[in-house]
């Protein structure tokens, strides 16, 4: 959290998150929750602990020193779950501390882990690790070419023991490009059979959210679940919406109305004149800007806030600290009272898609950065 000195509350269910997560369990097999970006913006530490209370015993992360933290914090609670690191040390520091807080990490190039094996054997103690493939992502990962001199490699450094073996999805939530999934999956199938043929016998996962709710052919023994645990639907908007059905989004995030005047028609209200009132006007001014994660783009789109139970047409250019909506249809709007920019109750809840469309982003996007402001767990 980094966002300070402003009136925005980012509210956080972690029972839709626990719900969420139990969903996805009846869907998957051994659920990973992803908690990475500080859980998508929904907390490291509060969501950890609500997913630890639902059976959940493996945690992703993105950095090593994520890791660390949420180390420190099970420990402190009595858990001794797994941590796996997504990303993998970078630096020279990440090192180290992979086991002094016992860290899985992915270990996605010969660099990676030729430093991870100096390191095993400068501390001579033994890490477990995770191989990190590319088989279509083209980000991080060993590739298929690589695997007789990462045999090789791995038997000439024993310490370091791969217990896991994982790859990507990259179009999972796109049900027009599941033969590209398909081509991941056999690739990856292969890369699993040579690691077994090799002696290695691996907990392997490549399903993501998407992957957990709509192609159970690529689950192997243990998915990842991102995006679906913060409740948003990764088939949002395509033919396979209803496979989300059921996931609750847990953030809500609102604000304080500051005033309430009026704007007569022909009048220009925020910077550039850009919106010009086609009739007397009533409009509220609300205390949330892109200062505060509430992006500039949003400016001259479809964007609404839920104000007294109606939407409220979000009217000129999102300024640092304020934003404009119309409210001539509804009375109720006073200073003083919540604006709100994600969720809400009722028919009228902007969900997290919603905006994410307005923004001409993703709700990932949306969760991270808006979540960046106070959080209120409820």
């Amino acid at each position: 959290m980094t966002i300070a000195f402003n009136k925005l509350e980012v509210r956080i269910r972690l029972t839709a998150i626990r719900a969420n997560y139990r969903l996805l369990c009846g869907r998957g097999s051994r659920i990973i929750g992803v908690i990475k970006a500080d859980a998508y913006g929904h907390g490291l530490t509060e969501v950890a602990s609500a997913l630890a209370k639902e059976g959940c015993d493996t945690f992703a992360v993105g950095t090593v020193a994520e890791g660390a933290a949420l180390r420190q914090h099970l420990t402190a609670k009595g858990l001794n779950s797994r941590i796996i690191v997504l990303l993998g040390p970078i630096d020279p520091d990440d090192y180290p501390p992979l086991w002094e807080y016992s860290l899985i990490p992915f270990i996605g190039s010969f660099r990676q882990l030729e430093a991870l094996a100096r390191q095993a054997a400068r501390v001579g103690k033994g890490l477990e690790m995770s191989l990190k493939f590319d088989t279509g992502m083209a980000r991080l990962g060993f590739c298929m070419e690589d695997l007789p001199r990462l045999l090789d490699r791995l038997r000439e450094a024993p310490l370091v023991r791969p217990v896991m073996a994982s790859s990507h999805l990259a179009t999972a939530d796109q049900p027009e490009s599941v033969d590209y999934l398909m081509g991941q999956a056999e690739c990856f199938t292969s890369i699993l059979s040579a690691l077994t043929e090799a002696g290695y016998a691996v907990e392997a996962n490549l399903a993501n959210s998407a992957g957990i709710l709509g192609h159970p052919s690529v689950h192997h023994q243990s998915q990842r679940a991102g995006i679906a645990l913060y409740g948003a639907n990764p088939f949002a908007g395509t033919a396979w919406d209803h496979l989300g059905r059921g996931l609750a989004p847990a953030m809500t995030v609102r604000t304080r109305i500051v005033s309430v005047h009026s704007l007569p028609k022909g009048g220009c209200i925020s910077y550039g004149c850009t919106f010009t009132a086609d009739r007397d006007m009533r409009v509220a001014i609300v205390a949330v800007g892109y200062a505060d994660a509430y992006s500039r783009c949003l400016t001259g789109k479809s964007a609404q806030m839920l104000i007294a139970g109606r939407r409220a047409p979000v009217v000129g250019r999102v300024c640092m600290q304020l934003t404009a909506c119309d409210v001539t249809d509804i009375p109720d709007a006073r200073p003083g009272e919540w604006a709100t920019l994600l969720g809400g109750d009722g028919p009228l809840a902007i969900s997290p898609e919603e905006l994410a469309s307005w923004w001409d982003t993703i709700s990932y996007e949306v969760f991270c950065l808006l979540g960046m402001n106070r959080r209120v767990y409820i």
